[in-house]
């Protein structure tokens, strides 16, 4: 069952690379977290999520929001997949232990090892505000400008 709005956001910890990890704890009392979970990198429905993200920054940033990427791939591939996409935004690896922040968010996919496309905004107290997940291999039409919209009701 994935997170809900109005609940706790569970704590995570990520790889970024090999010397850097991102965690919930790093924004508290400090910025929200939009934290994206999708399947794979290197996939053309992601990259388009990847890609409209990126072209919001902006927008998120003026928002104290600060965007977390994450997909159960390595990290190394996470960081190629940001170079090639020119993305200025944090990508993270849920790859070790295998899944466990996507387990914890409640959008684990058993079936392929990898996340389903679930998205959480989360404010500075650690409380999501906002959620949407989709189970089917579907682009998240709507995650952008509904999040935004959540931000600009919460200030």
């Amino acid at each position: 069952m994935a997170v809900k709005t109005g609940e706790k956001a569970p704590e995570f910890d990520l790889e970024v690379t090999h010397n850097e990890r991102v965690r919930l704890s790093d924004f508290r009392g400090r910025s929200n977290v939009l934290l994206v979970f999708h399947p794979f990198a290197f996939t053309p429905v992601c990259e388009d999520e990847a890609r409209d993200l990126q072209e919001n920054l902006e927008s998120f940033r003026n928002a104290d929001t600060e965007i977390v990427f994450v997909s159960c791939d390595p990290s190394a591939a996470r960081q190629a997949w940001k170079r090639e996409l020119g993305a200025e935004y944090t990508f993270a690896s849920d790859f070790w232990s295998h899944g466990a922040a996507s387990k914890a968010y409640g959008v684990f996919n058993e079936s392929n090892g990898a996340p389903h496309r679930g998205t959480f905004l989360v404010d500075r107290d650690g409380t999501v505000i906002w959620s949407l997940v989709k189970v089917r291999d579907e682009r998240r039409t709507k995650m952008v400008p509904d999040s935004l919209e959540a931000l600009d009701t919460q200030a």
